[in-house]
């Protein structure tokens, strides 16, 4: 009788081994190449991320307008407030919200609990009749995973001349000429130091005494 050709069970087994050796090398292959992808998706993330957040920053201070955001108790026009972790002021609304006119914008770092600390955002239109402002929306975290940050300021001093950098803008009836943020952020994200120049939207200012004096430096007389 003629023998029926076939594979020996060694041969089927071996053949298998191989396989599986070629599969697992195909499923590395895979695996490293989502990975190299997610790992680039998340830099290009998070590079867009402090970009956007400088943009806004460097827009909104660049239009800072001198316009009163409130008054202080004997009456005194407050323009710009500010410490090493929190800074208001008034710039006008961007077009893209199809509004016009006025409002504050309020930069703040806060606790995050376990993930840092985050660089937040907040807007509110600021009436002509003087009333409360109206928020615009819940406040809008710009960048996540802060370590650590501050704000610094820096005006004109008696002399006409640059100050020192302040942490704290200690009088709230002038404007800084330029504001700078640091931060330092988790994984060995980059954060350049935005340092923004105040220019002021003369348009949006009521009346020149306020422009005037919204501008002049701490110390310098009329």
């Amino acid at each position: 009788m003629k023998r029926t050709a076939g594979f020996t069970l060694l041969e089927v087994l071996a053949a298998l081994a191989l396989l599986s050796l070629l599969l697992l090398g195909v499923y590395s292959g895979v695996r490293s190449a989502t990975h190299t992808v997610q790992a680039g998706t998340l830099k290009i993330e998070q590079l867009d991320e402090v970009r956007s957040a400088q943009m806004f920053l460097r827009r909104e201070l660049e239009q800072a307008m001198a316009q009163a955001i409130a008054r202080d108790d004997s009456g005194n026009s407050i323009y710009f407030t500010g410490s090493s972790d929190e800074m208001r002021f008034v710039a006008p609304m961007p077009d893209y919200l199809g509004m016009s006119g006025p409002q504050i914008v309020e930069v703040k770092l806060v606790s995050a609990g376990d993930k840092g600390k985050q660089l937040v955002a907040s807007l509110a239109v600021l009436p002509p009749d003087g009333s409360k402002p109206k928020p615009l929306g819940d406040p809008q975290v710009l960048v996540d995973g802060v370590v650590d940050g501050s704000f610094s300021y820096r005006g004109i001093n008696q002399q006409g001349q640059a100050s020192d950098w302040q942490s704290d803008w200690n009088d709230p009836g002038f404007m800084p000429n330029i504001v700078a943020i640091k931060l330092t952020l988790q994984n060995g994200r980059e954060w350049p130091q935005l340092s923004a120049p105040l220019r002021v939207n003369a348009s949006a200012v009521q009346g020149a005494g306020n422009l005037l004096r919204g501008l002049r430096g701490p110390g310098v007389g009329p």
